[in-house]
């Protein structure tokens, strides 16, 4: 362990654990053997200077796990609390993780990467620098993350597609089978009846059918930079499937 690093209490730091400098960590964090913390962006831009890797309490970081800090001075690699991370998987610079997340085995999380609470990345999994997965989306194994995928969406594929909601995660967070019918009502919203972007938003936000659900889902689609995910259509193919702009 470097110098500059802040534990919490009753952190637990298996052997060949590895916390560099920068690295501020809550209160009882377990890392398992061959974890390296706080390491220097893989970023050839640089420069060396200080910057932070900010993780909560209670996560669990098993063996062979490394997250970077922050690229650009007095920036910051962000994680949540109560996060289960599993082995041999990297959290790039920059990246902002929320709380009760579970990233699974060999999962790359890119740099400027933001995922919401309670979402769930299956093995394997590549997401893109600067995506973003909304609160209790599920990504399945393999998949490539290259687009943002809204609240509650299941995502899978090369070219990560919306196949539906995430019913076991929404019911395991206490949501109700009408909290799912308002995700599915959501992606026929955005996805499948031909609606331009912005009356596909404003039935979501303040149509017969708006729900909290639904209007978190638009807020989260407003806000996306690289666009949302596409469909998949029953086929198989999804080419051609972003929901239509204005």
């Amino acid at each position: 362990m470097e110098s500059d690093v802040v534990l919490g209490n009753f952190c637990r730091l298996e052997p060949y654990v590895f916390v560099k400098r920068f690295t501020t960590m809550g209160e009882a964090n377990e890392i398992s053997a061959g974890t390296a913390l706080g390491t220097d962006p893989l970023d050839k831009n640089f420069s060396g200077a200080r910057s932070y890797l900010v993780m909560g309490s209670r996560n669990r970081i098993r063996e062979h796990f490394t997250i970077s800090r922050g690229t650009q001075p007095e920036s910051s690699t962000v994680i949540g609390d109560d996060n289960y991370v599993m082995t041999s998987g990297h959290i790039a610079h920059n990246a902002v993780i929320g709380s009760h997340t579970v990233i699974a085995s060999c999962s790359l999380v890119s740099g400027y990467v933001e995922v919401g609470d309670r979402a769930f990345i299956s093995g394997g999994v590549v997401v893109h620098q600067y995506s973003k997965i909304g609160r209790l989306a599920m990504i399945g194994g393999n998949t490539r993350v290259n687009r943002d995928v809204p609240p509650y969406f299941l995502g899978v594929g090369f070219h990560v597609e919306a196949v539906g909601p995430n019913p076991v995660g929404m019911k395991r967070a206490g949501f109700t089978l009408k909290d799912v019918r308002s995700v599915k009502f959501a992606i026929r919203t955005l996805y499948l009846q031909g609606l331009p972007r912005a009356d596909a938003l404003a039935e979501l936000e303040t149509g017969d059918q708006a729900t909290d659900i639904t209007r978190e889902i638009a807020t989260f689609v407003r806000a996306s930079k690289r666009g949302i995910c596409w469909a998949r259509r029953k086929g198989g193919a999804s080419e051609g499937d972003a929901p239509p702009d204005d």
